[in-house]
C-alpha cells in the first residue's frame, strides 16, 4: 500500500509540475520578448530569459493616452459592476437559499433554464438601447450583472449557514433582511471573494459588451483599446503615437507587451483572494 501511495504521489507532482510549466511558459516567453531589444527579437534570439533588458516598449505603451483613459474606464467597470453584481447576487442567492418562499421550486428552475437558454445578442441589444443605455457607463455593467451559475452556487453556500445562528437572530427581533446583513454576510466571505473574483474576471476580460453598446471613443475598456493597438501594427501605432524616425517597432514585441499589460493586473489579485477562492469554491460545492 506504501509503495503505491508513493507512486501516486510521484506521478502526481510529475504531472502537475508539467501543467505548472506549460501554463507559465507562455508567460514568461511573452514577458521576455517585451522586455528585450529589438535586434535580439528579429534574430529570433530571446527564449525565456530576455536579451538586452529594457522597457522602451513598456514607456511606449503606457505613454500613450489612450491607454491610461481605457485603464481607468476599466477599473471603473470592474469595481461597479462587480458591487452591483455580489449585491443583487447575493441578495437573490439568500431568497432561493429559503425554501419557505413562495415560488421557490418555480424561481429556481427558471434561472436554471437561462443557463441553457437566452434570449440571444439582438433582443438583448434592443432591450439595452430601448432603456437608453447606448453609449453610457450602466451598459457595461447593467446587461450582464447576473450570472446563473454564479446566483446557484452562492445559494448552495447560503444552504449551509447553520439554521441555528438564523434562529438565534429571529430571536433577537431581527427580520430577514436584518438576519442577512448581520449574520449571513459576516459569515461568507469566502464565497464573497470566490464570486466576486469571478465577476471581476468576467468584467476585466469584457469584449463583447463595449462593441456592442459603445460607439464613443473614451468610453472604451482596456481590452477593446488594446485590440485596436494590436490590429494597427507596429506600422499603425508608431504613425498614430508619432513615433519613427530611428525608433523600431517591432510587431511581435508590441503584441506581448499589449498582452502583458491587459493581463497582469488582474493576476495579481489572485494571490490575495487564493485563500478565500478554494475555501468559497469548495463550499459552494458540498451540497446541490
Amino acid at each position: 500500500m506504501k509503495k503505491k501511495w508513493s507512486l501516486f504521489s510521484a506521478v502526481n507532482v510529475v504531472v502537475l509540475l508539467f501543467v505548472a510549466v506549460v501554463t507559465i511558459y507562455p508567460f514568461l516567453y511573452m514577458l521576455s520578448i517585451s522586455l528585450s531589444k529589438d535586434i535580439f527579437v528579429l534574430r529570433g534570439e530571446v527564449t525565456l530569459f530576455p536579451k538586452g533588458l529594457n522597457f522602451d516598449m513598456y514607456t511606449m505603451v503606457l505613454s500613450d493616452p489612450r491607454i491610461m483613459r481605457a485603464y481607468g474606464n476599466t477599473i471603473l467597470y470592474v469595481g461597479l459592476g462587480t458591487l452591483i453584481s455580489l449585491v443583487i447576487t447575493a441578495m437573490g442567492a439568500y431568497s432561493l437559499s429559503k425554501k419557505r418562499m413562495v415560488f421557490h421550486k418555480g424561481f429556481t428552475l427558471i434561472i436554471i433554464f437561462t443557463m441553457f437558454f437566452s434570449g440571444g445578442m439582438i433582443p438583448t441589444f434592443l432591450v439595452v438601447k430601448s432603456f437608453g443605455l447606448m453609449d453610457t457607463l450602466w451598459a457595461m455593467v447593467l446587461p450582464g450583472a447576473v450570472n446563473s451559475f454564479n446566483l446557484l452556487v452562492m445559494r448552495t453556500f447560503f444552504q449551509n449557514v447553520p439554521v441555528e445562528l438564523e434562529e438565534s437572530g429571529t430571536m433577537d427581533g431581527l427580520t430577514d433582511f436584518g438576519i442577512f446583513i448581520r449574520i449571513v454576510i459576516p459569515l461568507s466571505q469566502a464565497a464573497f471573494a470566490t464570486i466576486g473574483l469571478y465577476y471581476a474576471v468576467a468584467l476585466w476580460n469584457n469584449f463583447t459588451l463595449p462593441f456592442l453598446y459603445l460607439t464613443d471613443e473614451k468610453l472604451f475598456p482596456l481590452q477593446v483599446v488594446l485590440r485596436s493597438i494590436v490590429l494597427a501594427g507596429a506600422s499603425g501605432y508608431g504613425e498614430s503615437t508619432g513615433i519613427g524616425g530611428d525608433n523600431v517597432i517591432v510587431e511581435e514585441s508590441l503584441k506581448y507587451t499589449v498582452i502583458m499589460v491587459a493581463t497582469l493586473p488582474i493576476l495579481m489579485i489572485y494571490p490575495f483572494l487564493q485563500k478565500y477562492f478554494v475555501k468559497g469554491a469548495l463550499i459552494g460545492a458540498v451540497k446541490g
